[in-house]
């Protein structure tokens, strides 16, 4: 076989042996071209929700292509981009007042960092410095890697990053040292935002913490003239159990970001959504105070009408009840590890479930990782360790011998690798 020329992501081809190309996908499934089928147990890194090609978005997207391709968004608006604003709106957090268009997670968060800065500076306020917990992720741009955990994934861009300040991942029993941590930042008066992801950490090991941590840090905020940012990329959608993870905390941030699951996973697209004081610090007759962001590809049409359609399947579908059916049967499954001595910190946050697998040496570049998913794709099964920690995050499609046969192929796999370190 001739090798690809395609550089694909988080891979080091030096280790990793040809991609195998997929033909087609359908439900909860990945058809290799071989016709194997192997089921999606992390969605296509966390984008797929209702399953595969739902029909309704498909169908959206192919209308769309007759009457559109990518509009300039500086110079026009377009009925997608303004059908699926009124419905972010009307179903996001309360307060939320204002959409601003992208086309990534990272790029969503980047949005949201800037406008916060932004909206300071034109203020006349010299707030200028960001706080985020440890072990977060918020993206591979500058800005968030910037705000990210400092590590393997951005040592080599060190030079480009800027300084941020971080506050103690909430463990339990400790939260009370991240409350006050981010306390004793914002009495220096120079904080201009909190970005966080609500619930639970992703690419950070999917550390879950409670929603009363969620409900203080945005209190303290609040009281300290701080800019909430919630960056639901990853737990928006239902991962969490809610349609955004804010709800579980009753809470409503200054800015939200959400991509992923914005489209049901079918094609890219970001929002950041923000308050009419964020947008209105922006709003002058001099044009300094204009908003200097956008992408050739801000508000695709085509990615519109598919998120559009989104929305319609979670007001038309019982997608919720799918969603706690998911939960109930992570619950059940995770129970037979209850004392088993292979795995550390079982643990579950809605449709999210993870337990680390016990080893001599753990974290993102473990050597298990790779081993564990070679040993779950030869078993018909994407699932993707973050180091030694095995999750499950699936399409709410899933059925329940689906997933129950992943946690079969978990027990089975760590056997393995346990017996041959």
């Amino acid at each position: 076989m001739n090798r690809s020329a395609v550089w694909h992501p988080f891979t080091q081809h030096a280790l990793e042996p040809p991609m195998k190309r997929i033909a087609a996908t359908d439900g909860a499934y990945l058809i290799e071209e071989d016709g194997n089928r192997v089921l999606d147990g992390i969605s296509s890194w966390w984008v797929i929700t209702h399953g595969h090609r739902h029909p309704a978005i498909m169908q959206a997207i192919r209308t769309a292509t007759e009457a559109f391709d990518q509009i300039i968004f500086a110079e026009y608006s377009h009925e997608p981009a303004e059908r699926l604003a009124e419905g972010l709106i009307g179903r996001a957090p309360s307060g939320l007042k204002h959409v601003f268009y992208s086309d990534s997670g990272s790029t969503s968060v980047e949005v949201a960092l800037k406008m916060a800065l932004g909206c300071f500076h034109n203020l006349g306020d010299p707030r200028d410095r960001i706080v985020v917990m440890e072990a977060s992720y918020h993206g591979d741009t500058i800005g968030t890697m910037s705000t990210g955990e400092r590590g393997v994934f951005n040592a080599a861009y060190e030079p480009l990053l800027f300084g941020v300040d971080r506050v103690p991942f909430p463990e339990t029993g400790r939260e009370q040292q991240t409350l006050d941590a981010f306390e004793t930042l914002c009495r220096s008066g120079r904080i201009a935002a909190l970005v966080i992801e609500p619930l639970v950490l992703g690419a950070g090991g999917m550390k879950i913490y409670d929603a009363g941590v969620l409900a203080a840090l945005r209190e303290i905020a609040a009281r300290h003239g701080c800019l909430f940012i919630a960056d639901e990329v990853m737990t928006g959608w239902g991962r969490t159990g809610t349609l955004f993870a804010c709800e579980q905390a009753n809470i409503s941030p200054d800015i939200l970001c959400t991509s992923k699951g914005l489209t049901g996973g079918a094609v890219p697209l970001a929002a950041t959504l923000c308050t009419s004081d964020i947008f209105d610090a922006h709003l002058s007759t001099d044009r300094r105070k204009t908003f200097f962001h956008s992408s050739s590809y801000t508000a695709n049409p085509i990615a519109c009408a598919a998120a559009v359609a989104n929305l319609q399947i979670w007001h038309d579908e019982t997608v919720i009840e799918r969603i706690k059916n998911l939960q109930a049967l992570h619950r059940q499954n995770l129970e037979r590890f209850a004392g088993d001595g292979r795995f550390a910190d079982i643990r579950q946050a809605g449709t999210i479930a993870a337990l680390d697998l016990v080893v001599p040496a753990g974290g993102y570049l473990a050597d298990v990782g790779p081993r564990l998913r070679r040993l779950f794709r030869e078993r018909g099964f994407l699932i993707r360790p973050l180091g030694n920690v095995v999750y499950l995050m699936p399409p709410y499609c899933v059925t329940a011998d689906e997933l129950s046969r992943a946690y079969d192929a978990i027990s089975e796999v760590a056997s393995i690798v346990l017996a041959r370190p």
